[in-house]
């Protein structure tokens, strides 16, 4: 039986077990099996043991619980920072930045780097630089999804009871569903974002992690917060309070609003469906109100405008990257996706930008105005479950465009992202929107689809209430309804 973090810590502050046998035990088992999975990209042993003899030192919750971390847009000083990128396979980091300084303070013992997809664009992680990594669950067979993948197939195989990840579109929550974790991303700015910075993607983007218990996802919370009543750790806003309330009943007439389709107009398997159907039933059982109801939003428009918003962060990023390489970036140096997206945002104009952050902003008053009507919203969190290792996400014909992608205008380079990313939104159309509204959201590993794989359910709250989330998910997990690779002694 797994252990989760919270439950590591209490022990080695008991004197059960030293963060040095718990740091040990990892290492060895990422050694054994990582040649499998191919999840870990680098490990700091030496200084990680050296870290776990002084870990009593500290009164931080996670005081000497080993952690892995994103081997993207989470810098360690004098560790690897490639972003997954050929380009950037020798690039150390040079400063430690915020999120990585909030994981040090709240104790934990970072034991090296996960793999993750070419500076994260996709919902799978097969990075040309490092290969692909395969999931615990399914045989080795299928993806543990992205681009947060690495961390997630580190956290279900049991290497480390969490990890970190970042999510820009849904890099925690579809690896959460898709290897059977819980996956939160917080409410925009609650928690650092990329290197030295305090957002990403203009916010978009938002560290946190994976995790087997809704304690520990509540407790790194705590941990990790910009909002703070008090100095760290003396507030425990999430890991006493939803601990407290989440042995009452919910208000009178809580109302949880669902739907079953896709807001792009894309399939939704029957596992995923009934997913949703069996919380529902759930949720009923428990008093609780449901409806079903349509997502307001037009999901078509909001992710034309994610993707001007990722084009225009790329070319950004390259403007960065040639500065520091002095020279021009090439299609060799980067995979055909990536330079695609990068040769769309060199064509991306200031009002393009404006109009897209203009939505946004709209599409954030207007999913506040629905929680008027009801409390959470609830959808699947995968259109299916994991896809096979060899699904193709870009077809030949697609593929061949890309190649020439600098023949084309503006508006044609920017159908031409939405075309190579039809496939692999397909496989996640739920996920994007909280990242454009700022809405914080959660998935639970509640469902089993007939393939034997994991698939998860997403809830979506007002922006600030990750409290509800929490006592949610404490209601699902403390029923045994989560489903688990491993299950978690608390």
């Amino acid at each position: 039986m797994a252990e989760d973090a919270t439950r590591l810590a209490a022990l080695i502050k008991r004197g059960k077990v030293s963060s040095s046998e718990l740091v040990a035990r990892s290492l060895a088992k990422i050694k054994a099996e990582n040649q499998t999975l191919n999840a870990v990209t680098h490990l700091r042993e030496t200084a990680a043991l050296k870290e776990a003899e002084n870990a009593l030192k500290t009164d931080a919750p996670f005081a000497g619980v080993p952690i892995l971390i994103k081997g993207l847009g989470q810098s360690l000083k004098g560790e690897p920072d490639t972003a997954s990128s050929k380009l950037l396979k020798a690039n150390v980091a040079t400063t430690t930045d915020n999120f990585m300084a909030g994981l040090q303070r709240a104790g934990f013992i970072i034991l090296g780097e996960t793999n993750a997809p070419e500076f994260g664009f996709k919902n799978v992680t097969d990075p040309e630089l490092y290969g692909p990594t395969k999931s615990a669950w399914g045989n080795h067979e299928v993806s543990p999804g992205g681009s947060s993948g690495g961390s997630a197939a580190a956290v279900s195989a049991d290497w480390v009871s969490l990890a970190a990840g970042n999510d820009g579109g849904g890099s925690i929550r579809i690896p959460a569903s898709f290897s059977g974790l819980i996956g939160l991303k917080p409410t925009r700015g609650r928690v650092p974002a990329g290197p030295g910075a305090w957002r990403g993607w203009q916010g978009a983007s938002i560290n946190f992690g994976l995790t087997r218990s809704i304690r520990d996802t509540a407790q790194l919370l705590d941990s990790l917060q910009t909002v703070q009543l008090a100095a760290p750790f003396q507030t425990p806003l999430y890991s006493q309070g939803f601990l407290q309330t989440s042995q009452q009943p919910l208000p009178t007439e809580f109302t949880v609003g669902y739907t079953l389709e896709s807001p792009v107009g894309t399939p939704v398997s029957k596992d995923a469906q009934q997913a949703v159907l069996d919380a529902v039933d759930f949720l009923k059982a428990n008093g609780i109100r449901t409806v079903e109801m349509q997502n307001p939003l037009d999901g078509v428009k909001m992710m034309e405008s994610y993707y001007i918003v990722n084009a225009g962060e790329t070319a950004a990023m390259f403007d960065g990257i040639q500065a520091s390489l002095g020279r021009a970036v090439t299609m060799d140096d980067m995979e055909l996706m990536t330079w695609v997206i990068y040769q769309a945002g060199l064509l991306t104009r200031a009002q393009d930008y404006s109009h897209a952050f203009e939505l946004w902003d709209a599409a954030s008053y207007q999913m506040d105005q629905l929680y008027s009507q009801i409390d959470l919203f609830l959808t699947p969190t995968t259109a299916t479950t994991a896809p096979r290792l060899d699904y193709e996400l870009v077809g030949p014909e697609v593929t061949e465009q890309m190649r020439h992608v600098t023949d084309l205008n503006r508006q044609e380079r920017l159908d031409l992202i939405y075309r190579f990313f039809e496939r692999s939104l397909a496989l996640s159309p739920f996920t994007q929107q909280a990242n454009l509204t700022g809405q914080p959201a959660i998935s639970l590993p509640t469902g089993m689809a007939t393939n034997g794989l994991p698939l998860g359910i997403q809830f979506l709250a007002r922006k600030g209430d990750e409290a509800t989330l929490l006592q949610m998910g404490r209601l699902f997990e403390m029923n045994g309804m989560f489903k688990m690779l491993h299950e978690t002694e608390q």
